[in-house]
């Protein structure tokens, strides 16, 4: 156990197919993006002296886990998810003394914390790709590199090996006149891809994990990891590439292929983490493997999950995260509900049997689902909690969806800092013209990263608390303006708050079996207004019904003939309308909405039947 508060799951009770249960079945994980979450030096950064004072506010809300983004050495051209230096903290973050003094402190109170670990890629301020520039040096082979395409003059359009494009906007390719070739780089020009071919790459990977395992992290969480294999012919030679034989996807509307059909799921991803299963984590107990897995479904993800595999405990599969948008993220389409339902009931299908689903809203690469799925009102952000949250598998809380905070709302270019927004301005609106500055700036304030980012909204103060409000500096980036009305001076000590029924939520988890760990299945399929499924556990049985809406909205059918004929408050386990009450909460408000046969606006109820 890492927490007093959770119970161990019998191993009567069937997780992820192994024997015994992992610890992690019923556990939660709080996700910290530590240059926004406490800065306590009131540098406009935050830092690991913040995380380390704010401990007892996360070992309050009850989560077992704590997943910090990058703290390591780096440029930050990413934000930290380009590392120049693997064992080494950030002078922005602090020092390895710090991190040590964190991990401390944080198990002292029962917390596991995980760091994220990105090996797709480096920094190419990394020392191994200052020696790889040398064709001479024995890490030359460590990166991807490509010669000019024949005929053209390096250096010059055309001239890339194939006609990739970055996810971040133009070419995937960037030429290096030291070395006289191109090398790639799926996000940043600043992140050049690993080799993974080459086993001196995946063992200098892998001691360095070992090294921080022993240092006592708990495990990692893994950036864009089903990307380490790309696809390659039988010459050795990428799709698109003079001479391959395999032939690339044609170009898209901003002039490029994309790489991702190419390096995602390749061929040899599970060989690569079956291997890292033994070389880092064999004879290990208490770990967890988070892997970041872009290209996967649900069917895949039952399998890399699964135990018996030896491969990574769970996968963030992101099908549920991709429905409301058309082509790209830039190109937002309105909320269906019955698309939402499709892709999660896929992922929870899928691991009916063996495997396990991580459950996740948010994180630093997504919008605020209070804002994305929501109307902002705490009543909306309690029901998409309660809707996540209900579902079999491990919930992940990004900092500040406790609280229900919402998207920046930033209305200028000069707002935002993030440089995939910053790219795709330039790329899509300046140079391809595929999309006006009007349109891209509203698809910004739906999708950008950055509204994940803002500063942690600690209280009502000038900068949310984040940092001193008489700091010489301010922060790294804008402050929510709505500090003043959602924050955790506020939501702490209020039972009513979000952060109390996020408290709640993550309480059945750990109590109750049937929320961790029940058989799930869909009711209500074709509801467009209310998300409903039951969890079923030998004799215990839940239905669980939101009503995703604003509006007052009738119990479906399949919903409503399952309900008990005389529901009672004994009966109700949960409910987003709940009036604190004592020790305890009046549930007279789901009673009465039972009994009617109707859920008010965002109402959420689950009851026994």
């Amino acid at each position: 156990m890492t927490t007093p508060q959770r119970t161990a799951l019998p191993d009567s009770v069937r997780t992820n197919g192994a024997t015994p249960n992992p610890w992690w079945a019923n556990a939660v994980v709080y996700q910290i993006y530590p240059r926004s979450f406490q800065d306590s030096n009131n540098d406009g950064m935050g830092d690991l002296k913040g995380i380390t004072s704010r401990l007892d506010y996360l070992a309050g809300l009850g989560v077992d886990v704590l997943w910090l983004s990058p703290v390591f050495k780096s440029p930050q051209d990413d934000n930290g998810y380009d590392i120049a230096d693997y064992q080494d903290i950030d002078p922005m973050f602090g020092t390895l003394a710090d991190m040590d003094e964190l991990l401390a402190e944080a198990h002292k109170r029962g917390l596991k914390v995980i760091m994220d670990l990105v090996v797709n890629h480096t920094s190419d301020e990394h020392a191994w790709f200052q020696a790889s520039r040398d064709k001479n040096d024995p890490h030359a082979d460590w990166y991807i590199w490509r010669p000019a395409r024949e005929g053209h003059e390096p250096g010059t359009p055309g001239a890339e090996p194939n006609r990739w494009g970055s996810y971040f906007g133009g070419s995937a390719w960037q030429y290096d006149e030291r070395r006289g070739e191109y090398f790639l780089h799926q996000y940043s020009k600043k992140q050049p891809d690993l080799n993974w071919e080459n086993p001196d790459v995946r063992h200098a990977v892998y001691a360095m994990m070992n090294w921080w395992m022993d240092r006592g992290i708990d495990g990692f969480r893994m950036d864009v990891i089903t990307q380490i294999s790309k696809t390659y012919d039988a010459n050795g030679k990428l799709p698109g590439e003079d001479g391959s034989l395999i032939e690339d996807y044609p170009v898209g509307e901003e002039g490029y292929s994309s790489p991702f059909p190419w390096c995602s799921d390749g061929p040899r991803v599970d060989e690569y983490l079956q291997e890292m299963r033994r070389e880092v984590f064999a004879g290990r107990d208490g770990f967890i493997t988070v892997g970041e897995a872009p290209g996967i479904d649900a069917a895949r993800n039952s399998v890399i999950t699964n135990p018996a595999n030896g491969e990574l405990d769970m996968l963030f599969v992101f099908t549920h995260m991709d429905f409301d948008c058309d082509g790209t993220k830039w190109n937002p389409v309105p909320f269906k509900l019955t698309a939402l339902k499709q892709t999660l009931g896929d992922q929870q299908r899928a691991v009916h049997e063996a495997g396990w689903t991580s459950l996740f809203d948010s994180n630093h690469d997504q919008p605020r689902p209070a804002s994305r799925w929501g109307d902002e009102s705490p009543r909306s952000a309690k029901a998409i909690g309660l809707m996540l949250h209900m579902h079999r598998g491990t919930p992940y809380i990004y900092q500040g969806e406790e609280l229900g905070m919402t998207n920046a709302h930033f209305t200028r270019l000069d707002q935002y800092r993030d440089l995939e927004t910053l790219n795709a301005y330039r790329q899509r609106v300046e140079e391809a013209q595929v999309q006006t500055a009007e349109s891209i700036m509203d698809a910004f304030a739906k999708r950008s990263r950055d509204n994940a980012r803002t500063p942690m909204q600690w209280d009502d103060s000038a900068y949310a608390g984040f940092m001193d409000a008489d700091a010489a500096v301010g922060p790294w980036i804008s402050v929510n303006p709505n500090h003043d009305a959602i924050n955790a001076a506020a939501e702490v000590n209020d039972p009513d708050s979000v952060y109390a029924f996020y408290q709640r939520l993550i309480a059945l988890r750990h109590e109750n079996p049937v929320v961790a760990a029940g058989d799930w299945e869909l009711v209500d399929a074709d509801s467009e207004q209310v998300y409903a499924f039951t969890r079923t556990l030998g004799g215990e049985r839940l239905l669980v019904m939101v009503n995703m809406t604003a509006a007052e909205t009738a119990v479906p059918a399949e919903s409503a003939a399952l309900l008990p004929a005389d529901p009672t408050a004994d009966a109700v386990v949960i409910d987003t309308y709940d009036a604190p009450a004592g020790d305890g909460y009046d549930v007279s408000h789901a009673v009465a909405s039972l009994k009617a046969g109707t859920l008010a606006p965002w109402e959420g109820i689950v009851v026994r039947i």
